[in-house]
């Protein structure tokens, strides 16, 4: 089987990031994103996925992080595009519950060539320390959408904003690291093509 990696390079006047994911690996990370809650949540999505991923960015973080978390969504879609290629043997679907204390995540993906984000969560603070909730869901819009697949994310309950966030990125690493997974030896589509 030929190796499933990538390697995404973007520089523009707000971001300069490079990503580099293999999709067979074993959940090894270096991160380093200058926001430091992003980074944690980056390290929950490679372990749980078992894709290694390398990410260093940098960022006009002096104005606020969001330039630097879209632009590193859009650079993962990228690379997971260009990981999966042609998307032929992979599972397509994956899916994941996770707990996390007080809080449960459901994330449902599908590599299916067309992007679509539902997103359904709701956190009791607007900050987890320096960190502004509203990001979270602007790293799935773009990861979803650059990455082209479709990304349901539902939070049933949860009273900590820290423990829905990492229950979010820990079910997204699981069902990510499902559908990438070679399982056969065709394009797993009634359509021959993804």
């Amino acid at each position: 089987m030929a190796e499933r990696k990538s390697k995404i390079e973007r520089k523009t006047n707000e971001t300069d990031i490079i990503v580099e994911l293999n999709l067979d690996g074993e959940g090894c990370y270096e991160i380093d994103t200058g926001v430091g809650f992003f980074d944690h949540m980056l390290t929950h999505l490679s372990k749980h996925s078992k894709i290694n991923m390398i990410i260093k960015a940098t960022g006009d973080l002096e104005i606020d992080a969001h330039h630097t978390i879209e632009d590193i969504g859009i650079c993962l879609g990228e690379a997971l595009c260009a990981a999966v290629a042609d998307k032929k043997g992979i599972a397509r679907y994956g899916n994941s519950t996770v707990p996390m204390e007080d809080a449960k995540a459901v994330v449902t993906v599908d590599l299916s060539g067309r992007p679509f984000l539902v997103y359904h969560a709701d956190f009791p603070s607007e900050k987890i320390g320096e960190f502004d909730i509203e990001c979270v869901e602007e790293f799935l819009r773009s990861f979803s959408t650059v990455g082209k697949f479709n990304l349901h994310t539902e939070v049933p309950y949860g009273t900590n904003s820290h423990h829905i966030a990492e229950a979010i990125f820990k079910a997204l690493g699981q069902a990510i690291g499902m559908a990438a997974k070679v399982i056969g030896t065709d394009i797993p589509s009634t359509k021959g093509v993804l």
